[in-house]
C-alpha cells in the first residue's frame, strides 16, 4: 500500500485511440474503435447517390453559410426556460444576436499538469466527488471497505451530463442531477485483475456505480460559490442505479422485443447504463441519454441466429460469448448474459426522463424517441406548441435524429397541464436526417475551404414513425423503435462523424451538433471526406450548425460547418473566418453549454494534440463569442487533471458560475488504484469529481 505522502511513479500513457489511452477505449465504449464500425448498411453518404436523388426531386435547395452559433442547453434553466420557442428561421433572422459579451478572461495555454487549471482571477472547488455519502445511512467513503449497499447511497462513479434545477425563487439553493456513465474497475478496487477475476460483490458495487445521482447544493454567502448540503432533511436527494425499477412509454411498450422472463409484459425495466449526456424539458423534468450500452452482454454467440443481426448492429460482439474486456456481469445477474435473455439489450438505449422534484417517481424510458447510443436529447419548442427533442447516436458513421411530438405543450400549472406535458414524449414523427452539399466537387479531404467560403448545404428529416405506424416497408413500428438503426438505414439516411451532443440556441433558435471525430473518414473501404467531414482521418473533429426552413417542426433545413477543430496553426482547421493566430486551440468537442449572454461553452472528449514531446494535452472547457466582431474566437477556460475528460458544464443563469463534470481521472492503461496516474483530486488515487469555479470578486463568469 503506497502512503499518501510517498512520492507517486506516474505512468507512461499506452495510447489507444487518438488521445485516449487503451483503457479509456476499453471502459468507455468497450473498444468500439478497434472493431469495424457497426454501420455495414450501404447508405449514400454526404454528396453521393442519395443526394442526387433527394436532389433530382427538387427537396434541396443551395443555402448559404449561417452564423457561428454553437449549441445551446438548458443547463441551469428553470423549467419555463428550459427550451427555446417560436420559429427557428425567424428567431435567426430577427433576434438580436449576443454580443460576445463576458469573454474577457486571459485564455489558459494548453497544458499537462495533473489539476484543474482555470483563468487568472477565478477559483475553484470540488463541489463532490465519487463515494461522497448523499442518502441517510450512507458510510463515508472507504476505498478498503467498499459494498454494493453503500454505493447505493453514495455518489456514483465517472459523472458526466449534469444540470443544476432551482429549489428557491432566489436560485439560491438547488438540486445537482448527474449521470454516471461507466465504471473504470481498475480505479476502484485494490489488485483488480479484470472481470473473469472479479468477485461477485465488486461487480454488484459497480452496477449501483451507475445511473444517476441527485443531491441539494446551495450558494456560500450569496456568491459563486456553491457546496453540498449536509444538514437538515435534504428530501430530494436520490440515488438511481443499474437495478431501479423504471418504466416504458410509448408505442413500443410490451412488445416482444422488449419482454423477458423477469418480464413478460415488457413494461418495467431494471435499471440504466451508460448515461452519457441528457436535456431538461420545459415541464422540469430531466432526461438522459443511455449510449454504449453494448458492452455490458456477454453471450451474445448464444443468442438466437433472428435477433444476431440487430445485436451487431447495435456493437454487440456475436462472435464469443465473453468478448475482450467483458466484465462478466453475468455471474452476479443472468440478465446480461443474452444466451439465456436475448432481449435485455434491447431494453437500453433509450431517453430516459427523471422528475428531479419528486424522489418517489418512477423514470421512463420513452420508446417513441428511438433506441440507439443516445448522446442526449435537447428540446425546443415550436410555435404550434409541438416539442422537437434532438438527438445523435454517438459512433462513427451513425445518425443524427429528431422527435416531434403529437400533443403540444401547456403553459399552465394545472394538474391537468402537468399530466399532458408529462405524456409528450409518449408519441410523436421520430425522423432521421438526410444531408446534402453544395461544393462536392472541391472537397479533397485536407480541410482547404470551398471556393463559395462556406462548409455548407441543405437536408430534410426523412420520417421513421408517424401516428403510431411504421413508414419502414417490412417493420413494424415496434421493430423501428427497438431497431432504430436499422430502420435509418432503410431510410438511407446519411452517415455522420460521431454526433454526440445537440443544444438549440435559446437566443437564436438555430440546432448545434458536436460531431467529435472519426479516423475512419477516408480510410480504405470507408467513406471519403466530403463538406460536412472536410478532412480524411478526422482526429479533432467539428461543429455543425442547423436551421430549421420552417420551425423546429420543420421537414427541411439548412447546415453549415462553422468550426473544424484542431491546432489553429493547421491550414485544415477554420474558425468562422476568425484570425486563427488568436484563437485557443481545441480537439474533439463533446458537449455544449450557452451562457447568460449566449456565448457557447464546448466540453472536450480526448483530445488529440499534443505537446512537443508527444504527450496529449489535456482536454478543457472552451468558450466562444457566438456573433459580433469576435465570432469564432474560440478561448480555453479550464483543464482538467492527467487522463481525465471535461465531460460536461453548466453555466447557471446568472453567470457567476460554471459548474464541471471531471471525468475518469487517471484514466492510463496500467494504473491501478496503488499506482495511480493521476492523484487528483485529494492527493492519493484519482477519483471522478465535480467541481464549480467562480470570481471570488462576485464577477460574471468569463466578464
Amino acid at each position: 500500500m503506497t502512503l499518501a505522502n510517498e512520492p507517486r511513479r506516474f505512468l507512461p500513457l499506452a495510447e489507444g485511440h487518438g488521445g485516449r489511452s487503451s483503457m479509456t477505449c476499453l471502459y468507455r465504449c468497450g473498444n468500439a474503435c478497434a472493431h469495424p464500425a457497426p454501420n455495414s448498411s450501404e447508405n449514400a453518404y454526404f454528396g453521393d447517390a442519395v443526394t442526387a436523388e433527394v436532389s433530382r426531386r427538387g427537396i434541396f435547395k443551395a443555402g448559404a453559410a449561417g452564423a457561428l452559433v454553437i449549441g445551446a442547453s438548458a443547463v441551469g434553466a428553470t423549467p419555463a426556460a428550459a427550451a427555446p420557442t417560436g420559429r427557428a428561421s425567424a428567431a435567426a433572422s430577427s433576434t438580436k444576436p449576443a454580443s460576445g459579451a463576458g469573454l474577457t478572461f486571459k485564455p489558459i495555454p494548453p497544458n499537462t499538469l495533473d489539476t484543474v487549471i482555470v483563468p487568472n482571477g477565478y477559483d475553484d472547488q470540488v463541489l463532490i466527488r465519487w463515494g461522497d455519502p448523499i442518502l441517510p445511512g450512507a458510510p463515508e467513503f472507504n476505498v478498503d471497505r467498499q459494498s454494493a449497499a453503500a454505493q447505493a447511497r453514495q455518489f456514483g462513479y465517472n459523472n458526466d451530463f449534469l444540470v443544476v434545477v432551482p429549489l428557491d425563487r432566489r436560485f439560491s439553493r438547488g438540486l445537482l442531477v448527474v449521470n454516471h456513465e461507466y465504471t473504470n474497475e481498475e480505479l476502484m478496487f485494490r489488485g483488480y485483475a479484470g472481470g473473469a477475476t472479479a468477485t461477485v460483490e465488486q461487480m454488484r458495487i459497480a452496477l449501483q456505480a451507475h445511473g444517476l445521482s441527485m443531491v441539494e447544493v446551495e450558494r456560500v454567502d450569496g456568491t459563486g460559490e456553491w457546496q453540498v448540503v449536509t444538514r437538515g432533511r435534504r428530501r430530494y436527494n436520490r440515488r438511481l442505479t443499474a437495478t431501479t425499477p423504471m418504466s416504458f412509454s410509448g408505442p413500443a411498450a410490451g412488445s416482444a422485443l422488449l419482454r423477458t422472463q423477469a418480464d413478460p409484459g415488457g413494461v418495467r425495466v431494471l435499471g440504466t447504463l451508460n448515461n452519457c449526456s441528457g436535456g431538461l424539458t420545459p415541464w422540469g423534468t430531466v432526461l438522459s441519454g443511455e449510449e454504449n450500452f453494448n458492452q455490458y452482454f456477454v453471450g451474445a454467440d448464444g443468442a438466437p441466429a433472428a435477433a444476431k443481426p440487430a445485436l451487431a448492429r447495435y456493437g454487440i460482439d456475436i462472435s464469443k460469448r465473453y468478448p475482450s474486456g467483458s466484465r462478466y456481469w453475468d455471474k452476479a445477474d443472468a440478465r446480461f448474459d443474452l444466451a439465456k435473455n436475448p432481449n435485455e439489450a434491447n431494453r437500453f438505449g433509450w431517453i430516459v426522463e427523471i422528475d428531479p422534484y419528486d424522489p418517489e417517481s418512477t423514470p421512463v424510458k420513452h420508446t417513441a424517441l428511438g433506441r440507439f447510443k443516445h448522446e442526449g436529447a435537447a428540446l425546443a419548442v415550436a410555435d404550434s406548441g409541438k416539442v422537437a427533442a434532438y438527438m445523435g447516436d454517438d459512433e462513427r458513421f451513425d445518425y443524427m435524429y429528431k422527435f416531434v411530438s403529437d400533443r403540444k405543450l401547456r403553459q399552465g400549472s394545472s394538474k391537468s397541464d402537468r399530466e399532458n406535458n408529462r405524456r409528450l414524449l409518449e408519441s410523436g414523427t421520430l425522423y432521421v436526417a438526410v444531408l446534402g452539399f453544395t461544393s462536392a466537387s472541391e472537397i479533397d479531404g485536407s480541410g482547404k475551404l470551398p471556393s463559395d467560403g462556406a462548409f455548407n448545404g441543405t437536408g430534410r428529416w426523412v420520417p421513421l414513425v408517424r401516428d403510431g405506424k411504421s413508414l419502414i416497408a417490412g417493420m413494424a413500428v415496434d421493430e423501428v423503435l427497438v431497431h432504430t438503426r436499422l430502420a435509418a438505414d432503410k431510410a438511407g439516411a446519411t452517415k455522420m462523424d460521431r454526433p454526440e451532443d445537440i443544444e438549440v440556441s435559446k437566443v437564436t433558435g438555430k440546432v448545434y451538433v458536436a460531431l467529435t471525430n472519426n479516423s475512419n473518414r477516408g480510410a480504405a473501404g470507408r467513406a471519403p471526406a466530403d463538406e460536412a467531414a472536410p478532412r480524411n482521418a478526422n482526429k479533432h473533429g467539428q461543429v455543425l450548425e442547423l436551421v430549421e426552413d420552417g420551425d423546429h417542426d420543420s421537414e427541411t433545413f439548412k447546415w453549415s460547418l462553422p468550426i473544424v477543430c484542431g491546432d489553429p496553426a493547421d491550414p485544415s482547421t477554420y474558425f468562422a473566418g476568425y484570425d486563427k493566430t488568436k484563437v485557443s486551440p481545441i480537439s474533439c468537442p463533446d458537449n455544449l453549454d450557452f451562457d447568460a449572454h449566449g456565448n457557447l461553452w464546448i466540453s472536450t472528449d480526448g483530445n488529440a494534440l499534443t505537446d512537443h514531446t508527444g504527450t496529449n494535452y489535456h482536454d478543457g472547457l472552451f468558450a466562444v463569442a457566438v456573433e459580433g466582431p469576435d465570432r469564432g474566437k474560440v478561448k480555453q477556460f479550464l483543464s482538467v487533471p492527467r487522463g481525465a475528460e471535461q465531460a460536461s458544464a453548466a453555466v447557471l443563469p446568472d453567470n457567476r458560475s460554471v459548474v464541471v463534470s471531471v471525468q475518469h481521472p487517471g484514466e492510463i492503461t496500467g494504473a491501478t488504484v496503488d499506482q495511480p496516474a493521476s492523484t487528483w483530486p485529494d492527493g492519493n488515487f484519482a477519483r471522478p469529481a465535480v467541481i464549480v469555479t467562480w470570481r471570488p470578486d462576485g464577477g460574471e463568469i468569463g466578464a
